[in-house]
């Protein structure tokens, strides 16, 4: 015992006194406390009154958003001001601060010093001179001119307005607590629509006053190409275009759209705005969006989505409104509690995204069948798709699905070389098929006399017209699926969203009389992406996605492609000694026979030997059985 002590104290010593002789001649700072000067929200009123935001929207050349906000306040003294830098429907810190320019602040006409606050860069201190009434700040977003300086908000004929971009507000308050006016100058001839409603005076708009959670929450789309469609219950849907010819849709494609919003009705069995306002931008040159609002939603499609219904790249876009609109009640009245934050600068916790936008992605794929958007083989179709790209997702042996939650935060939606091993925001798809195969429990536990519309009803039906946020955890979902069937709920989502995973789940198949198999002919929602998107899809088998030119744009992690040492970025040159095509690639595949390939890696050029013999490879649902199964029933209209 007492020789053991010797060595290791001889050992302490061996390694200790490196380490004190390097310390030394090393200087060692003591850490500052930090002084934090933004106060924290409180939930009372803000005292200086209404705040009066200008905003001057007719520069779409420059495309210069220029403001003036009018900030009245009660005492004098220090004020941050911030900019909103967490934004609902984005689940990460997504605001445009380097977009803020010349910014100025004034009291009594005379100017006032500012500093940006070191801790948040979105906050700017000022200090209020005693007896000031108002200060007044002015400033310019300089939206994007290009797309690689982010998403593109104004063309001559369309700009999109998002109230967290052209706006301040004061710190240490509810967000709700604070009331604002807002007044928009727009160009001349053109329309606007948001979910504000407002006062129009030659092209100004005077919206009502409303508090600045509700503002944020009420973006604007407008155009010199606009129309307005009556959904019936309160519902509009605005239409701007790049071409007027764009705006003509047909009366069976309004009524399928009409449809939508009847079969949500009865889904949830309330809905919970006094209006809403579907903003649908038909565009090319004003940037993609699909973001949710409680009493609107912002949405771009591709030009011809009215003129070729019947092409691919308009059936990919169908199931846009159907999901937007869903979060009206999923994701915006019921939010998850640590989702919903007082202001938009505390931070989100993206953690039950999986049912913010698991369970949207399932009722909106649900309802674009109900409502006659989607017919119920492109359904199928797409379910077949989406649990095929899942089932390639390698990631899912290192990485939990509720881990993907944070990814918006982790990635920020930047490109990945990896996907498959890296994961991406696979809650949404992974989300859907898990919540697939609770109505299909949910079903088989009740001998088919409820689904997973009675959770919907019971869950987001609550409080009938109520457009506030009710909050919930995992427990409250848990214990609403039990009053629904009980069941181990929570070892359901234990297995499916804390734990690792071999494939994604198919329960809602095999349960619903469905199994997923795969064919050498693509469904339409594959043969649609690969039209769209100017590719060839075989990462079901041989692990690859190539462009029509022959850039790799994917590699599954471990598959043939992958073994063989195939990258994202190379360039197919060419194949057994023909140049690249699509038609080459997929013959070459057809045959079973190892492919040889002349690769372009950058600036080198490299010869190598796929060996693979499985053939084409799409997948598609197969029926099981005889008779109507669940998931028929479960697509099928309630109106």
């Amino acid at each position: 015992m007492i020789r053991s002590l010797a060595a290791a104290l001889l050992l302490s010593t061996a390694v200790a006194g490196p380490l004190i002789a390097q310390d030394a001649i090393r200087s060692r700072p003591t850490a500052l406390p930090v002084d934090n000067a933004a106060p924290g929200p409180k939930d009372i009123p803000y005292p200086g009154g209404t705040i009066r935001l200008e905003v001057d929207a007719t520069d779409t050349v420059q495309r210069i958003f220029r403001v003036r906000e009018t900030i009245p306040v009660a005492a004098g003294g220090p004020m941050t001001l911030l900019m909103p830098q967490w934004l609902p429907g984005n689940h990460a810190p997504r605001g445009q601060i380097e977009k803020l320019t010349g910014l100025t602040f004034t009291a009594d006409g005379k100017p006032l010093a500012w500093k940006r606050d070191p801790l948040n860069v979105y906050g700017f201190v000022i200090d209020v001179p005693q007896g000031t009434k108002q200060v007044v700040a002015t400033f310019q977003f300089l939206s994007a001119t290009q797309p690689n300086q982010g998403r593109v908000v104004v063309t001559p004929k369309m700009l999109n307005i998002q109230w967290e971009s052209v706006s301040l507000y004061p710190a240490g308050y509810y967000t709700r607590q604070i009331p604002i006016q807002a007044t928009v100058t727009y160009p001349d001839g053109w329309q606007a629509a948001t979910a504000l409603r407002g006062k129009k005076t030659g092209s100004t708009v005077a919206y009502e006053t409303i508090d600045y959670e509700a503002l944020q929450d009420s973006p604007v789309f407008a155009g010199l190409h606009f129309k307005p469609v009556d959904l019936g219950h309160n519902v509009t849907l605005n239409i701007v275009a790049d071409d007027a010819d764009e705006l003509d849709a047909k009366p069976e494609q309004i009524a399928k759209h009409k449809k939508l919003v009847d079969e949500a009705g009865a889904l949830f069995g309330t809905y919970h705005f006094n209006h809403y306002d579907f903003l649908f931008a038909i565009t090319d040159e004003m940037g993609g969006i699909g973001l949710e609002h409680h009493r609107s939603s912002e949405n771009q499609v591709e030009p011809g989505y009215f003129k070729k219904w019947g092409d691919g790249d308009a059936l990919l876009d169908r199931n846009l409104l159907p999901h937007e609109f869903t979060h009206s009640w999923d994701g915006k009245f019921r939010r998850p509690d640590l989702l919903w934050t007082p202001d938009f600068n505390v931070p989100m916790q993206d953690n039950l995204l999986w049912v913010y936008e698991g369970q949207t992605q399932f009722w909106g794929y649900v309802l674009g069948a109900r409502s006659g958007l989607f017919t119920k083989q492109e359904t199928l179709d797409a379910y077949a798709h989406i649990a095929a790209k899942l089932d390639t997702t390698r990631g899912r042996e290192w990485r939990p699905m509720e881990d993907t939650t944070h990814d918006p935060i982790i990635s920020a939606r930047r490109p990945k070389g990896w996907s498959s091993w890296q994961r991406s925001e696979d809650y949404y798809n992974e989300g859907l098929m898990i919540w697939l195969e609770a109505d299909a429990i949910i079903r088989q536990q009740t001998k088919g006399a409820k689904g997973l519309d009675d959770f919907a009803q019971a869950f987001f039906g609550i409080n009938p017209g109520d457009w506030g946020q009710v909050v919930y955890n995992r427990g409250d979902v848990i214990k609403t699926l039990n009053a629904v069937a009980p069941y181990d709920w929570a070892g359901f989502f234990q297995k499916y969203v804390d734990s690792t995973t071999k494939e994604t789940p198919k329960g809602g198949f095999a349960l619903g009389g469905y199994k997923l198999v795969y064919g050498d002919t693509p469904g339409a929602i594959t043969k649609a992406a690969e039209g769209s998107g100017k590719f060839t899809d075989q990462s079901f088998g041989i692990g690859m996605i190539v462009k029509n030119d022959g850039e790799i744009s994917n590699v599954v992690w471990d598959s043939p492609a992958f073994k063989a040492g195939l990258a994202t970025g190379s360039k197919i040159v060419a194949i057994n000694g023909d140049e690249y095509s699509g038609d080459v690639f997929k013959a070459a595949i057809k045959s079973g026979k190892p492919l040889q390939i002349i690769l372009k890696q950058d600036k080198y050029y490299r010869t190598l030997s796929l060996a693979y013999s499985g053939g084409l490879r799409y997948p598609r649902l197969e029926k099981m059985g005889e008779g109507e199964g669940s998931l028929d029933r479960l697509l099928k209209p309630k109106t």
